[in-house]
């Protein structure tokens, strides 16, 4: 059995690196072609990141397979042979902790080179040591206190429920749900500053806006992104009272009235056709499966490792593997996501003009200087939306 778990992870890695190095050819031939899009000199700048990018991403993937093995081969035995905990369920979540605070420590180095080497280099990272380490207590701090009550919480129901899957679906799915209402009211408030939005004549076109869709929220707000990150973007946040529309600080210094109206048009067209319940639903019956799976690992598998069937073990495995089966499933997730994306487009445009929207997505290319092009491949699996071109085309853009 711990063949065949090795053999599904050896073939994603594989597959993703084979991807990687497709992507990262393509767009070292792509660059020295004619720009589009971008002025000839951003063209290869945004290229040559686009490459460094997906080169790192490739040695973190052998990092993770090596990882991966470690833990299978004698990792997860070693550590629990150092485990002398008798209650079984803080057991779990110490053991579980250490397992991920490990994987944290070996992978750190590749997002502090991506903050301050490589975002730096080509300028997009406005972060400063202070700030990395502030975030990261922070956000430690908020994993230890509920991921521990959540890893308790699932090591109970693993413990005493034979199909103990069900439920921590049912626990985990809700949770997420939870984590979305609550998000922009009182976990992104840790990370920046939230102010309502000061241009009171931007404020009453966005307002009216939301109103011609019945979109309700709790008011329009601006963050300081500019802090961390040059790079534009906007979301609408929270579910159900707690909505909230949230613009980069970056994003209204960049974008006109008008452009900004097409492009919380095209969010809202996600809220209009019920993207956001369908993505919901889609998630919800991918982790579905990954949860029957790991319900139903067979005790030769633990024996072949060397641990105990235990919910600390069952745990360990569901996270070494979820990465494996998720991408797989991904190129029908982001399939749907494409396609939602057109229709969010149309959208966009009749609440606002084709040609602001156009000129809109032409800025957030520009200023997060995202390489236009891609290989086919590298979008099937990973791009959730469409390559700009071809959004741009469906928009009458030549």
């Amino acid at each position: 059995m711990i063949e065949m778990v090795s053999i599904l992870y050896s073939i994603y890695l594989l597959v993703s690196i084979f991807i990687s190095v497709m992507q990262i050819k393509y767009v070292k031939k792509a660059k020295t072609t004619t720009a589009v899009l971008l002025t000839p000199s951003e063209f290869i700048k945004s290229g040559d990141y686009s490459i460094k990018k997906e080169e790192l991403e490739v040695l973190s993937k052998i990092v993770d397979y090596l990882l991966f093995i470690f833990w299978i081969g004698f990792g997860l035995k070693w550590l629990e042979s150092m485990m002398v905990i008798e209650d079984i369920l803080i057991k779990s979540v110490v053991f579980v902790n250490v397992f991920i605070i490990m994987n944290w420590f070996v992978t750190l180095p590749f997002d502090i080179y991506q903050k301050f080497k490589l975002d730096k280099e080509f300028g997009f990272s406005n972060m400063d040591a202070r700030l990395f380490i502030n975030d990261t207590l922070k956000g430690s701090l908020l994993f230890l206190i509920f991921g521990s009550l959540i890893i308790y919480t699932i090591s109970y129901i693993i413990e005493n429920f034979d199909s103990w899957w069900i439920y921590g679906f049912a626990l985990i799915f809700s949770i997420i749900i939870l984590i979305n209402a609550i998000y922009p009211t009182l976990i992104a408030p840790i990370f920046n500053k939230f102010k309502p939005l000061e241009d009171i004549e931007l404020n009453t076109k966005i307002e009216n806006l939301l109103k011609t869709v019945g979109f309700k929220s709790e008011g329009v707000f601006t963050i300081d992104a500019s802090k961390r990150d040059n790079r534009l973007n906007a979301y609408f946040g929270g579910l159900g009272k707690s909505k909230r529309v949230v613009l980069f600080d970056t994003l209204i210094e960049k974008l006109t009235h008008s452009e900004l109206i097409a492009v919380l048009g095209h969010e809202l067209g996600h809220f209009k056709h019920k993207d956001i319940l369908k993505n919901i639903v889609m998630m919800g019956s991918i982790m579905f499966f990954i949860f029957f799976v790991a319900g139903n690992f067979p005790n030769e598998l633990f024996n072949q490792i060397g641990i105990e069937n235990s919910a600390y073990s069952i745990i360990i495995l569901f996270l070494l593997i979820s990465s494996a089966l998720t991408f797989f499933l991904l190129p029908i997730v982001n399939l749907v996501s494409r396609n939602n994306e057109y229709h969010a487009d149309e959208f966009g445009s009749e609440i606002g003009s084709k040609e602001d929207l156009v000129s809109a997505l032409i800025k957030l290319a520009t200023e997060n200087r995202h390489f236009p092009l891609s290989h086919k491949l590298y979008v099937f699996f990973y791009y959730s939306h469409p390559p700009l071109i071809e959004r741009l085309k469906r928009l009458g853009y030549k």
